[in-house]
């Protein structure tokens, strides 16, 4: 058997053991899972295992029978043209994606509804720029419970909206921000009996960390690199830092990679911060980006995302939305990688820091393409490719009229 641990991020205290618990019992920060593993795990224990994340049983919680669908084990990419034309040594894109609904949630959302489940909830609910919701959605429907989501009217993507709608959830639309939609669920859920499932549930963390335990497998455990994340509710970054930090308190790995987040100027609290050297963020009350993934103006983690990158001596930028758009493009015509617009943040933040002379040339960079682009099929994304008459390209090629 294994034991966990609930521990306040900012105070230390060790909460009471709950599946349900999610604020420090002492003075209501949030929490962190500690699993203290009962077996030894290696590299050797991997071969012949499932091809998912749950091929790390010894690093995740204990649990009868996972709500899963083969969530994990998503593509690392080696990226030769965009490396060149980036001006980095090496660059790899870790293709989240793949996972079943198109995107990383899968990962959190995974042991997310099963912890709700084993907890006995008949209901789950969340706050969504998107990519929860669809997530949430397609688990609770697997897991035959019920989903609601908030989202801000008319501030979600399509294709995320109709994966939503598709696999069934409540949706019930929020006038305001993402940080609206998230202060009402965390108001009322317990009233309406839900299960919440946004990135302040400790336990969603522990299958996002998983991203780091597959890095670690894929780069043969050569982890002297950069790792690159979009930033929104700062979990995410906060999830692989844990997995890698796992790995190195396992005895697994000597070194660790430095962890860089990359926001949106609309949408930057995190990265405004570090830019003035501060100990805490102003909010953003209206957060404004074509990256909807990563729309929110007060990310909940923000202590974890800061303890993060400086523990691991990186930092948190900020990057244009033209330069998203422009990074869209890049990635797509040089490597056949497409993401949605919060996914190609970091190849945009790579692409100004080394010509800026921001982020070092001569290092390994892996960054996180958090989502699939037909989550976001908007047209204005690929603007500057127009469809033409074939006869005025044939006049072009031959230049025959």
């Amino acid at each position: 058997m294994k034991r966990y641990e609930l521990r306040c991020i900012a105070c230390g205290h060790v909460s009471p053991f709950s599946l349900r618990r999610i604020f420090c019992e002492r003075c209501g920060d949030l929490l962190e899972v500690r699993v203290e593993a009962s077996e030894v795990f290696n590299r050797e224990k991997l071969l012949g295992r499932v091809n998912s994340m749950w091929r790390y049983v010894e690093l995740l919680p204990d649990f009868r029978r996972p709500v899963t669908m083969g969530e994990g084990m998503t593509r690392l990419v080696r990226c030769e043209r965009l490396a060149d034309a980036l001006g980095v040594r090496e660059l790899y894109v870790k293709l989240e994606g793949m996972n079943p609904t198109g995107s990383f949630k899968d990962r959190g959302i995974s042991v997310g509804v099963t912890v709700a489940l084993e907890a006995g909830a008949r209901r789950v609910i969340c706050a969504s720029t998107g990519n929860t919701s669809a997530s949430l959605a397609a688990y609770a429907a697997r897991a035959g419970i019920e989903c609601v989501v908030l989202i801000p009217k008319g501030r979600i993507a399509s294709g995320k909206l109709f994966q939503a709608r598709l696999f069934g959830a409540t949706i019930c639309e929020v006038s305001g921000s993402f940080d609206d939609a998230l202060r009402i669920v965390l108001g009322r859920a317990e009233e309406m009996g839900a299960y919440v499932l946004n990135s302040v549930n400790p336990w969603r963390l522990e299958g996002q960390k998983t991203t780091a335990f597959e890095i670690w497998e894929q780069l043969d455990g050569s982890l002297g690199i950069n790792v690159v994340v979009p930033v929104g509710n700062a979990g995410n970054i906060s999830a692989i830092w844990k997995g890698f930090e796992e790995l190195r308190d396992y005895g697994l790995t000597d070194e660790v990679p430095r962890m860089i987040g990359v926001q949106s100027s609309g949408a930057a609290p995190l990265a405004r911060m570090f830019a003035k050297g501060a100990d805490s963020p102003e909010w953003v009350e209206s957060p404004q980006t074509v990256a909807s993934a990563i729309r929110i103006g007060r990310p909940i983690n923000w202590k974890r995302a800061v303890r993060t990158v400086r523990s691991s001596g990186g930092s948190i930028y900020s990057v244009d939305d033209h330069e998203i758009l422009e990074a869209m493009r890049l990635m797509a015509t040089t490597e056949g990688i497409a993401a949605e617009p919060a996914g190609a943040a970091p190849i945009a933040l790579l692409k100004s820091g080394v010509e800026s002379g921001l982020l070092p040339r001569d290092e390994t960079y892996v960054c996180i393409a958090t989502g699939h682009h037909l989550k976001d099929p908007d047209p204005a994304h690929v603007s500057w490719n127009v469809p033409v008459p074939f006869e005025q390209y044939l006049e072009r090629v031959t230049g025959r009229s």
